[in-house]
């Protein structure tokens, strides 16, 4: 970390399920001396996992933040879910984060899960140390992992020490001596592969000295080029201080920009007491102060920042820091502080299951509302869609686990049992044609004071919903065609056989409206005057008569694949 002041390193741990990846965080925490007793996941007592569900569980279902010293670099560790069911926390997550350490246990190998995770940080532009834990598990295989990281991550993985007795309690991780020869010798191989001036030399027999190639190490690192590899044990201990070493002197720390432009973002967002939204935040640059103005969010209330294990109060919240911010009652997760900062979208694939939920207790429908409102705040991939003839609200899942853990929170925090029904998969509808339809002010067909045309054309899948103007934008108030363009995406949500429609272009073909209205004495009229509302209530029943005309097919989940060639 070469950056001067201050320094500051939010870093993620990521695994697949069961790799270990929280009782790292409970031994990276004890080390830094935050926490004098190690947490486990089995007593259900760590550290990051606080909600009960977790606890009784033993799984991370909430991404967590705790925050430690080590020398003078002040680090925000999350803590993120394993299973495959919460992806969406820590796609979250990903996009606010300087580097992460990359689990993955010394038994079960590389999983499918590590190969997306890696995939992912790799195009996130995220430097990644690895760690293969539990190398005192019966099983172990330290050199398979390694092999395995090569043909499936397809990364280059630099080993920083040797494991003895893998397999028992007694297994230990060694790091290289750098006073040896041959440790210079080997780093250098390995670094020369990326450089060509360090490969010169290496070929000349002129290799430098180890400390220069440990700083090349972090170049290469932070470049993306390699991938440190330490091997250990969070339940014993093992391998634990060289992690942490690794940790400060190869990852990059934040880039300090107080003074430029305010840029941030919103990964997580909770209910703090009297309902009250907590936001949890990402500095990139610039300096939020309490009592700042976000548009559409509200005005900052109160700051906290991470220090040694826990949120402290503070006036501000600087670049490169992460807090949590009160009193922005319509902030949501996914929004950008400021000015966006490009490139730090994820795009993990979205759910692909749907189901119907629906309240053991009829009167606690409105309950059930409410809760389901706040839990897709939290998760808003969730989706949640009401179905106002049938009385049932549906959510989008990644799988079985996700629907239990639902179901559990519905019972335990908000005091709504709940029955699903049967779990169905996801679909879309494309359309098959062009379709056109208009309905024209003061004809008996339609009863509102708006003339609408709308003309439907299919669009290539991921492109989304494409809204367009064929008549003067000043041809009527600019609150009209805002109102016929929210009214059109939220008719699209379902279309002819109840499914939505991701994908297309909506032309505005015509548009009319009748002016505010007086009689001769002057008195104004507003049933002969057209409002929003107008246009809002008739879009809808354009919408649907163009997508008669021009008929959809529905389409099942289609995933992007990538097929390698393993020798």
């Amino acid at each position: 970390m070469s950056n001067t002041g201050p320094k500051t390193l939010n870093l993620g741990v990521l695994a697949h399920v069961d790799a270990g990846k929280t009782s790292l965080t409970e031994r990276l925490l004890h080390t830094a001396g935050v926490i004098d007793e190690i947490g486990s996941v089995d007593r259900g007592d760590t550290q990051t996992d606080t909600l009960a569900l977790e606890r009784s569980r033993g799984i991370t279902i909430r991404s967590a933040v705790a925050s430690f010293a080590l020398g003078d670099v002040t680090v925000n560790l999350i803590d993120t879910p394993g299973h495959p069911d919460f992806i969406a926390e820590v796609e979250r997550v990903l996009t606010v984060l300087d580097g992460a350490v990359l689990v993955i246990s010394a038994v079960e190998g590389v999983q499918a899960q590590t190969r997306i995770l890696a995939r992912t940080l790799r195009r996130l532009g995220i430097p990644v140390l690895l760690f293969v834990n539990k190398i005192d598990r019966r099983g172990a295989d330290c050199v398979a992992v390694l092999r395995d990281v090569h043909r499936r991550l397809g990364g280059t993985a630099v080993a920083m020490g040797t494991v003895a007795a893998q397999g028992t309690s007694a297994a230990r991780f060694t790091p290289h001596d750098p006073t040896r020869p041959g440790t210079a010798h080997r780093l250098a191989e390995r670094l020369a592969e990326h450089d060509d001036a360090l490969l010169a030399a290496y070929v000349g027999d002129a290799v430098p000295a180890y400390p220069v190639l440990h700083r090349e190490l972090a170049a290469q690192t932070a470049a993306l080029a390699v991938m440190p590899a330490f091997f250990g044990s969070a339940i014993t201990g093992a391998g634990i201080t060289d992690l942490v070493a690794g940790i400060t002197e190869l990852l990059p720390s934040a880039p300090p920009d107080p003074a430029g432009p305010l840029s941030g973002k919103v990964f997580k967002v909770e209910r703090g007491p009297a309902d009250a939204k907590i936001a949890y935040a990402r500095l990139f640059g610039g300096t939020l102060r309490v009592r700042d103005r976000l548009p559409g969010a509200g005005r900052v209330t109160a700051i906290e920042v991470f220090d040694q294990g826990r949120a402290v109060r503070a006036q501000e919240l600087p670049a490169g820091r992460i807090g949590t911010l009160r009193g922005l009652t319509g902030v949501r997760v996914g929004d950008a502080i400021g000015v966006p900062r490009e490139g730090t979208e994820a795009r993990f694939a979205p759910p692909t299951l749907e189901t119907v939920v629906v309240p053991k207790v009829p009167a606690r429908k409105a309950l059930l509302h409410h809760a389901l409102t706040q839990l897709a705040e939290q998760d808003p991939l969730i989706d949640v869609r009401q179905d106002d003839v049938r009385g049932e609200f549906a959510l989008s899942l990644y799988g079985e686990v996700q629907k239990e853990v639902v179901e559990a929170t519905l019972a335990d925090e908000y005091g709504v049992g709940v029955e699903f029904r049967e779990t169905t998969t996801i679909c879309v509808e494309r359309l098959m044609g062009n379709g056109c339809a208009a309905e024209h002010i003061g004809t008996d067909t339609n009863p509102f004071l708006a003339t609408v045309g709308l003309r439907l054309e299919p669009a290539p899948p991921g492109t989304g919903v494409e809204f367009r103007l064929e008549v003067e934008l000043g041809s009527m108030p600019l609150a009209f065609f805002t109102a016929v363009e929210e009214s059109a995406r939220e008719a699209l949500r379902q279309g002819l056989h109840g499914w939505e429609v991701p994908d297309c272009v909506v032309v505005m073909t015509h548009s009319g409206y009748w002016a505010r209205q007086s009689h001769a004495h002057g008195t104004f009229d507003k049933s002969m005057s057209s409002t929003a509302g107008d246009f809002k209530h008739l879009t809808p029943l354009v919408l649907m008569d163009a997508l008669h005309r021009a008929g959809t097919v529905v389409h099942e989940p289609i995933h992007r694949l990538s097929l390698i060639h393993i020798s």
